[in-house]
């Protein structure tokens, strides 16, 4: 059976933005001028998926807006013939999107239940808005590759410092099947360091089979007291395989402040508007930090 459906959660409260996210949802915070949710978006579309299902909260409207068709805007761009412009707007609404409003964000796994009606009996993948993917083949598509393969869920993974596992769900590898591709002994959520199997982190790419619902529906709290996506996949991996996806590719962390400003530069640096100006005003800003260095720690004659 083809994938075809994509569930994005986007429920969370993004406190760790506020106070801009108090009324906004921070899946719209830019980057440069693309909100970070398409980013997501256009991956899904350019692995095949068909159908997307996003998973929202309170203050979440702008999400569904930003979407959907802005008559009066497009049709100020047509009559002022700015057509660069209009492409861009237009790109956002050939979307086939569907949402659905977690009342109460009670963790992860139970984001992805509320995608069961949407789902149905067809394997699916969830994809987190934290996590933006850099690769020549759509990490999405890498997952749905290899799930016609071996028809079993798969997630990313990705290689940590050791002393941030217990920022991640962490896997327990068994055996490399083929390349880059590992059977799981069992997932651990956010593990103490001393603890942790390995420091290969599962990251915001998930393929899963439809049976994940059974085990979530049943799923006891974890870590924080919320359902847990990872404790589910454990469960899971102990009636049928699941598998594990090293990603080599660049992944971008913009779920925090750093990381959010850190993705902005790097994809300013490629944006064909402002790459130069950027690129000048960081060396210029660079020269100014070094001599600041220098006055402040003088060499010892």
């Amino acid at each position: 059976m083809n994938v075809k459906k994509a569930v994005i959660p986007a429920a969370g409260l993004g406190t760790r933005f506020l106070p801009a996210t108090k009324a906004m949802a921070k899946e719209m915070l830019p980057i440069v001028d693309k909100p970070t949710i398409q980013f997501i978006v256009e991956e899904a579309l350019a692995s095949g998926i068909e159908d997307i299902l996003i998973v929202t909260g309170k203050a979440k409207r702008p999400i569904e807006d930003h979407f959907d068709s802005n008559v009066e805007l497009e049709t100020n761009l047509k009559e002022k013939n700015k057509t660069e412009l209009l492409k861009l707007v237009e790109e956002t609404t050939d979307v086939n999107l569907h949402f659905i409003r977690q009342s109460h964000p009670k963790g992860l796994g139970h984001a992805v239940l509320q995608a069961k009606a949407f789902v149905g009996n067809e394997p699916f993948v969830v994809m987190l808005g934290d996590d933006i993917m850099d690769d020549e083949i759509p990490l999405t598509k890498q997952l749905i590759n290899d799930y016609e393969e071996t028809h079993a869920s798969t997630l990313a993974v990705m290689e940590v410092p050791h002393k941030d596992t217990s920022k991640y769900g962490i896997i327990n590898p068994e055996t490399e099947v083929s390349k880059g591709l590992y059977n799981v002994k069992n997932f651990v959520e956010k593990p103490a360091p001393k603890e942790a199997p390995s420091n290969l982190a599962i990251i915001g790419r998930y393929l899963l089979t439809p049976e994940i619902f059974q085990v979530l529906e049943n799923q006891k709290p974890g870590a924080g007291g919320e359902i847990q996506l990872t404790d589910a996949i454990d469960t899971l991996n102990k009636t049928q395989r699941v598998f594990a996806r090293a990603f080599t590719g660049k992944r971008y962390d913009v779920g925090d402040k750093f990381g959010f400003m850190k993705t902005s530069i790097e994809y300013g640096l490629t944006h064909p508007e402002v790459k130069d100006n950027l690129r000048q005003y960081l060396l210029e800003l660079g020269q100014e930090l070094l001599k600041e260095e220098k006055a402040s720690n003088p060499k010892e004659k």
